[in-house]
């Protein structure tokens, strides 16, 4: 019963966006006015991309314990890109990363949704304890992340990013023209009937690009167990598929969709949208990040997190469609999704196994370009131990009713954890 409600709601959820997406996402079939002033970028609000990653650059140099950071610097046919990564771990001298439960995070892909930076900034200053956040005790939440490492990566295309500055404000590709967030492998080239080259250039080939090349080489090498594409356009929790109406079979996904309406319900009051992107935005989008990660990097939960958007604006002012221009606002969006990143690190974990309790898992996506090497990767999971599963449902029932303040389990918690246990084959039907 739990499923048939879950699909009837995104059932009428879907319905809903159809209709109102194509006014907040960007300029396909938007009815906006074209007379409505375009608004500049407000600088006493925003950074600018120099002084963003001087700052972050600082905050680092100030805390060598638990940050790090690197620049990754790669370039093709004439055209270079640089990366800045920086690594958050408490024990970063004493353990290795690989023991540990690992997060990846890129914000900053499509160079006009300038306010994903400004979050990844707020979110690094937290995890360094420079800054706290309401209701939440910066004590409680460093000790929870001893075993956790993050790396995160605040501006992904620096330069799209330049140009938007230089006041091309529409623009989210990258220096070259190309939508890094359709130049992965998992079902890349592939156009829609309402393709716009301006809007989704996939490349001249998968990884065509040095900003894609990086990533990949990252994630590679990491093996995250959580990876989150951090957008702005909407307000939405997506998961797997971009490329097709749908998400993906199995217990992970189970796992992965139960987290985020976790996280939407703590945060935003269940009103952000939930499930497959490609179920729910109201286009199919080819050659994402998120499918990628998921199909072939094996990462057992890859996550796109939409994070703020105005429906009102108009078509041709991208940077109010994308970004708020209201103080309030602004302040709103940089806190609250980041305590949602943190709620995130500390229910993500509880949620899957150790790295040593991973079972292998496989994944069923679409066409993979260029991905032959990554194809045939073993080493993730599709499934928990179960016994490990059956203790983290005792934590996350004491941890829930913590947070509804409650001795006793609200009803939409009870048919949560009774299909949830269910699924594990702990109960019986």
């Amino acid at each position: 019963m739990m499923r048939a409600l879950l699909a009837l709601r995104s059932s009428i959820v879907v319905v809903i966006v159809v209709v109102l997406v194509p006014s907040i996402t960007n300029s396909r079939g938007v009815n906006s006015s074209s007379d409505a002033p375009l608004t500049s970028i407000p600088f006493d609000l925003y950074h600018t991309s120099d002084a963003l990653l001087k700052e972050i650059k600082s905050l680092v140099l100030r805390h060598p314990d638990t940050l790090a950071m690197e620049t990754v610097k790669m370039g093709n046919r004439g055209y270079a890109a640089e990366v800045l990564v920086v690594t958050y771990d408490r024990e970063m001298k004493h353990d290795n990363e690989k023991s540990k439960f690992r997060i990846l995070m890129s914000f900053g892909q499509h160079g006009r949704e300038l306010i994903t930076s400004e979050v990844a900034l707020q979110l690094l200053s937290v995890l360094a304890e420079e800054h706290n956040i309401l209701n939440m005790d910066p004590v409680s939440i460093t000790k929870e992340l001893d075993n956790i490492v993050i790396k995160v990566v605040p501006m992904e295309n620096l330069n799209g990013r330049k140009l938007v500055e230089a006041g091309d404000l529409c623009e989210r590709r990258n220096g070259r023209g190309v939508d890094l967030n359709r130049n992965w492998g998992v079902d890349w080239g592939k156009k829609e009937k309402d393709y716009d080259p301006y809007e989704e250039n996939p490349g001249t080939a998968p990884f065509s690009e040095p900003e894609a090349q990086i990533m990949r080489q990252l994630a590679k090498s990491f093996e995250p167990h959580i990876w989150v594409n951090v957008h702005s356009g909407m307000e939405a929790l997506f998961m797997p598929y971009d490329h097709k109406n749908t998400t993906p079979d199995g217990h992970m996904s189970n796992l992965m969709e139960l987290l985020l309406w976790d996280v939407n319900r703590i945060h935003f009051e269940e009103k952000c949208l939930v499930g497959s992107g490609g179920g729910l935005v109201g286009y199919l989008a080819h050659g994402t990040t998120t499918d990628y990660m998921y199909d072939i990097v094996k990462v057992p939960m890859a996550f796109t997190f939409e994070i703020y958007g105005d429906s009102e604006a108009s078509s041709k002012d991208c940077f109010k469609m994308f970004n708020p221009v209201d103080k309030l606002e602004f302040n709103k969006a940089v806190n609250r999704w980041s305590e949602a990143f943190l709620t995130l690190f500390r229910l993500g974990p509880s949620r899957l196994a150790t790295t040593a309790g991973l079972r292998k898992w496989d994944s069923t996506g679409g066409k993979v370009i260029d991905g032959s090497l990554e194809s045939n990767k073993d080493n993730k999971i599709d499934g928990l131990d179960l016994g490990y599963q059956r203790a983290n449902i005792d934590r996350q029932i004491e941890f829930e009713l913590g947070l509804c303040g409650s001795k006793t389990v609200p009803l939409p918690l009870l048919f949560r954890l009774i299909f949830q246990t269910a699924e594990l084959g702990i109960l019986k039907a």
